[in-house]
């Protein structure tokens, strides 16, 4: 019996349907549509420009970084020194600029320094061979530890002759009131979506993550691609670093303190496999936002925010499980 164009139709409506609820990501994005959709009707400052406006730019931060340990995780690694590497770049952009040079030659010191140490993360984890977790953990504290040499461990607030224009760079807007951070984001966020989905360099970094014995086998060069997605790593950290600090306008050396925890929250809850191989970039954007939002809701409802810890962390494990049951579910 021929099959009617209209029943082609509904075939692909279904598969399209099945495919989305089988997705975490989607599953994320609901969450997160509900939540907003929560708290318009049981406060009454949520959908406050003003409120909005904080919301979106505060979740960037975490976002940007989100974009670079997805890679990570796809390849089945993880960078725990992010936060730190943030902390540096920030540190060291605020005391180049504060020595009298100008932002540029503060954002290339700032990306500089990022680079060098994705470099060093990644040398010793693919060439060396040492464990992610151990290099990135001691590379959390050695990162932090040169943010308090490069500072004498105190507040940097002056920026030198271009001050201004740093704190233009991450604390303005571009238009409609969207701020400058949300468009760094969304452009950071489109660059890693097409690198990961139509580029040879997003090819071999799922390969790598779905078998690595197999990927050297047929020729992808493993240990480079390493090299590279930890720098990717750092940079993006770096990168939130320098819209970081024109945004706050003022570096400590406690600046980016547990970000990583969120930062791999995020980078969970949207839909990453910590085992590699799987991973997107929205959905590092989605799991940033959801993270946001349940602070920010914390304080519009009149809970306590030591709970935020709690509710993060039991999303951590809600969005491990469903990976687990669908995998179970999946035949051998």
């Amino acid at each position: 019996m021929a099959t009617t164009i209209d029943d082609h139709i509904g075939q692909r409506q279904h598969s399209l349907l099945s495919w989305l609820t089988s997705r975490q990501t989607f599953w994320v994005l609901i969450a997160v549509i509900l939540a907003c959709a929560f708290l318009s009707f049981a406060t009454d400052s949520f959908a406050t420009s003003n409120n909005l406006f904080n919301v979106t730019r505060n979740f960037t931060f975490v976002a940007v970084i989100a974009l670079g340990m997805t890679i990570v995780i796809i390849t089945g690694g993880i960078d725990l020194s992010v936060g730190s590497v943030l902390c540096l770049c920030s540190m060291v952009l605020a005391v180049t600029m504060h020595a009298g040079y100008s932002i540029e030659v503060g954002i290339a010191a700032s990306l500089g320094t990022a680079l060098i140490i994705g470099a060093v993360n990644g040398v010793l984890i693919a060439y060396v061979g040492m464990p992610p977790f151990v290099v990135t953990l001691g590379m959390l504290s050695i990162a932090r530890s040169l943010a308090m040499v490069a500072s004498n461990n105190t507040v940097v607030y002056q920026f030198g002759p271009d001050h201004d224009k740093l704190l233009a760079l991450g604390g303005g807007h571009f238009f409609f009131g969207i701020a400058n951070p949300v468009i760094y984001m969304v452009v950071l966020t489109l660059i890693t979506a097409f690198v990961l989905r139509w580029t040879r360099f997003g090819r071999h970094v799922y390969a790598i993550g779905g078998n690595e014995n197999a990927a050297v086998l047929t020729g992808v060069p493993v240990k480079q691609i390493k090299v590279a997605v930890y720098m990717i790593s750092s940079l993006s950290a770096g990168i939130a670093g320098v819209i970081e600090t024109g945004w706050l306008g003022a570096v400590t050396t406690n600046l980016g303190t547990g970000m990583e925890l969120q930062v791999i929250a995020a980078t969970v809850i949207g839909g990453a496999n910590l085992a590699g191989g799987v991973g997107t970039a929205f959905g590092a954007i989605v799991g940033a936002a959801l993270i946001e939002i349940i602070r920010n809701s914390l304080g519009l409802l009149g809970i306590n925010a030591f709970w935020q810890g709690a509710f993060i962390g039991s999303f951590i494990i809600v969005a491990v499980l469903f990976d687990r049951i669908k995998n179970l579910r999946q035949p051998s």
